[in-house]
Parts: C-alpha cells; structure tokens; sequence
C-alpha cells in the first residue's frame, strides 16, 4: 500500500510540474551527450594510432635498444631478420617500415595523406585482405589499402594510385597498382596503404638521394609466437640473442606512441569533470525542489505519510528524471554522429558506452542523495509553522 501511494504520488508531482522536470532532462541529455561523445572520440583517437599495431599477427614488436620505443627513430637492418627468426620460440617474423606520404589518384581534387607502410608479403605485418589478393613479392609495384583509404578516396581493386614522395631535392611520383583492400588499419591518425618492403624502401621520402647499394633498413619488427604463453622468456632471449634490440608486447608498443598516453589522460579528465557537473546539476535542482516544498511534505506527514512514502517518491522523481535525460541524450548522440563528417574519428565500442551510460545512470540518485536525506527530516509542526 505505501509503495502504490509512494509512486501515485511521485508521477502525479511529475506530471503536474512537467515543464520544469522535462527541463532537467534535457539538461541531463546534453550532459549525457558530452560524456558519450567524448568516450566516442577517446576510442577513436586511440583507434587511430594503434590500429594498425593492435590487429598485428604477431605476440611482439622489435625496436632499436636506444630508440626508447619510438618507431620514426628506430632502425633495424635487414640482416637481422635471420637472427630473429632462427631463435628458438619463434614461429615467424616479418619486417616493418613506416613513412607519411601523399597520394594521388584519379579524379583527385587534391591529394590525401596516408601513412605508408612497407610489409613482407606472406609474413606477420601484412594484413589479410577483405577483398581482392596479397601482394605478390617484395618488390612489386603493388600495394594494398585499408578500408579508410578505400573510402576517402574511392579507389577500389585494380584501381592505380601514385605515391608523391620527396628524393632529395626532387619530387618524384610512383604508379601502383591496388590488389587489395583490408579492414581499418590507421596508423598515427591516418589510413594506410600497404606496399612491399623493398618497394618502400624505394619510394618512400628521403632527405638526400641514395648513392650506392646500402643494407634494407626499416622500423620495427613484428614477431609471431610458437606459444603466446613463453611471451616473457621468448622476449629475454630475443634481446640476449639479437644485439641492439628491445622487445615489447603490443599494448605497450601502441601505449608508446607519442601522445597517446597524454591524449587519454585528457579525455578521461573531461569526461569525469562532466560528470561531475551531472552530479551537482541534479543535486542542485532537486535541492531547490526540495526546499519549496516542505510545507507539502510536512502536511504528507501530518496525514500520516511515512518517510518511506516521502523517501521512494522522491526517489522515484529523481530515477524518472535522470533515466529520461540519459536516454533522450543518447539517442540524440546517435543522431548526431550520423551527421558527422568521416573526418571525426568517433568509435562507439559496446563497453565503454555501456560504463558511461551507467555512471550517467548513478549520478541521478548520488545527486539526489542530499535532498532526499533532508525531506526524510522534516518535523511536520516545523514545517506548517506550528511548532513552538
């Protein structure tokens, strides 16, 4: 009986102030809205720089030991790959180099930037195609692209594109030939084009012109596991084996990406800063609410309304508000996103809206805490003004 009087009366007080506590709600949405979007975005920029890197068949990425993790500064010969992948514990290993360039293509209006990313074909680095074929040896003119630049530019299977690169004092540009797309593979907030390793290492930019034969050179290498299990023991052999090498796990290869960290960190303290003004905005108003109508409350209770009674309706008002302005901003985040140019890189990833809708849920109730405690406290005689 006092639970169907309790939510009578929270519903009746909604509807008959509902102007004000829609209002609210939709304070709430957009509050809801800024906490979405910006897990969105977080996801989105990370996904940018790591990827590529994250989806890599492969247990461990190989620097240079006085590189400290960074892949532009890091350089490996070529000669090393034997090393590597004669040591006991590893199933493969395939080199990998990395470069910024402009391309071309037809019906360009200008020219996109991509991140260029030299591969062995056949070994771990080079990523399995969702249409079209593999790329055939290491010095073809082929290359593949990831599903970013298929869409920023139209450019399909069969297609030709030409990479603008920098020799020296000379601009030169390369025709290849696309046999290939795969699935998002963005690198350093840019999509990729994956090309052969010795067809890199001749298109890529360089700050003079090569003179004479000199040893292949690339970034990083990625390495594939007999069992993912001895990743630890498989690591210290690696750097004891091979000299002027440091090994890391794959997390730690994308966390070691300038700005990574630093960017989550932002993000994070924006988000926790919405919610905390959530927090406060709800507890203010509920606090207001809360004070203009004690009188009310004191009459419930000289009527014989319990404090159970008073402590669910209000209860209910508050869950009733908020829940409303998390679900009218997280529609509205949806609608919004589907207006947003390609450009903004936003991931929605199950989890993270999913904690970010049920901390939105919480802070209703956490806001509400304080005015609902003072309700419980009113002295019906204080409150009708009756007391001595």
């Amino acid at each position: 009986m006092n639970l169907s009087v309790a939510i009578y009366l929270a519903f009746k007080e909604l509807w008959r102030f509902r102007g004000r506590y829609l209002l609210v709600s939709l304070v709430i949405a957009l509050i809801t809205l800024l906490v979405i979007f910006l897990a969105a975005l977080g996801e989105g920029l990370a996904n940018g720089n790591k990827e590529y890197i994250s989806k890599l068949d492969g247990e461990l990425l190989l620097y240079q030991e006085q590189a400290n993790l960074s892949v532009s500064a890091s350089q490996l010969g070529r000669s090393a790959m034997n090393d590597i992948r004669r040591l006991s514990g590893v199933a493969d290993a395939g080199a990998i180099g990395t470069s910024s360039v402009f391309i071309d293509y037809a019906g360009a209006e200008e020219s996109e930037s991509v991140s260029l990313l030299g591969v062995e074909p056949g070994y771990p680095g080079e990523p399995a195609v969702e249409r079209g074929e593999q790329m055939g040896s290491l010095r073809a003119n082929e290359a593949i692209i990831d599903r970013n630049t298929a869409r920023n530019t139209g450019l399909d299977v069969g297609d030709t594109l030409l990479i603008n690169a920098t020799q020296g004092t000379v601009d030169e540009q390369y025709p290849l030939k696309v046999v290939g797309v795969t699935d998002g593979q963005q690198y350093f907030i840019q999509p990729s084009v994956i090309i052969p390793l010795y067809t890199w290492d001749r298109v890529r930019p360089r700050p003079t012109s090569t003179v004479g034969p000199s040893e292949l050179t690339f970034n990083i290498a990625n390495v594939k596991l007999e069992d993912p299990a001895e990743i630890e023991s498989v690591s210290r052999l690696l750097e004891e084996r091979v000299s002027g090498i440091e090994a890391v796990d794959r997390v730690t290869a994308y966390e070691a990406t300038p700005g990574y960290v630093e960017q989550a960190s932002t993000l994070n303290t924006q988000r926790g800063f919405t919610l905390l003004i959530g927090v406060l905005v709800v507890g203010g108003f509920f606090q207001i609410q809360t004070l203009q109508k004690v009188g009310q409350v004191g009459m419930l209770k000289a009527l014989g309304a319990s404090n159970f009674v008073v402590g669910v309706s209000a209860t209910i008002q508050i869950v009733t508000v908020n829940t409303l302005g998390v679900i009218i901003g997280g529609l509205s985040t949806l609608l919004l996103t589907m207006f947003l140019p390609p450009s903004i890189p936003i991931v929605f990833i199950g989890q993270e809206i999913l904690v970010a809708v049920l901390t939105l849920l919480i802070i209703g109730p956490l806001g509400g805490m304080v005015s609902i405690r003072y309700l419980l406290r009113v002295e019906p005689l204080t409150a009708l003004g009756l007391a001595n």
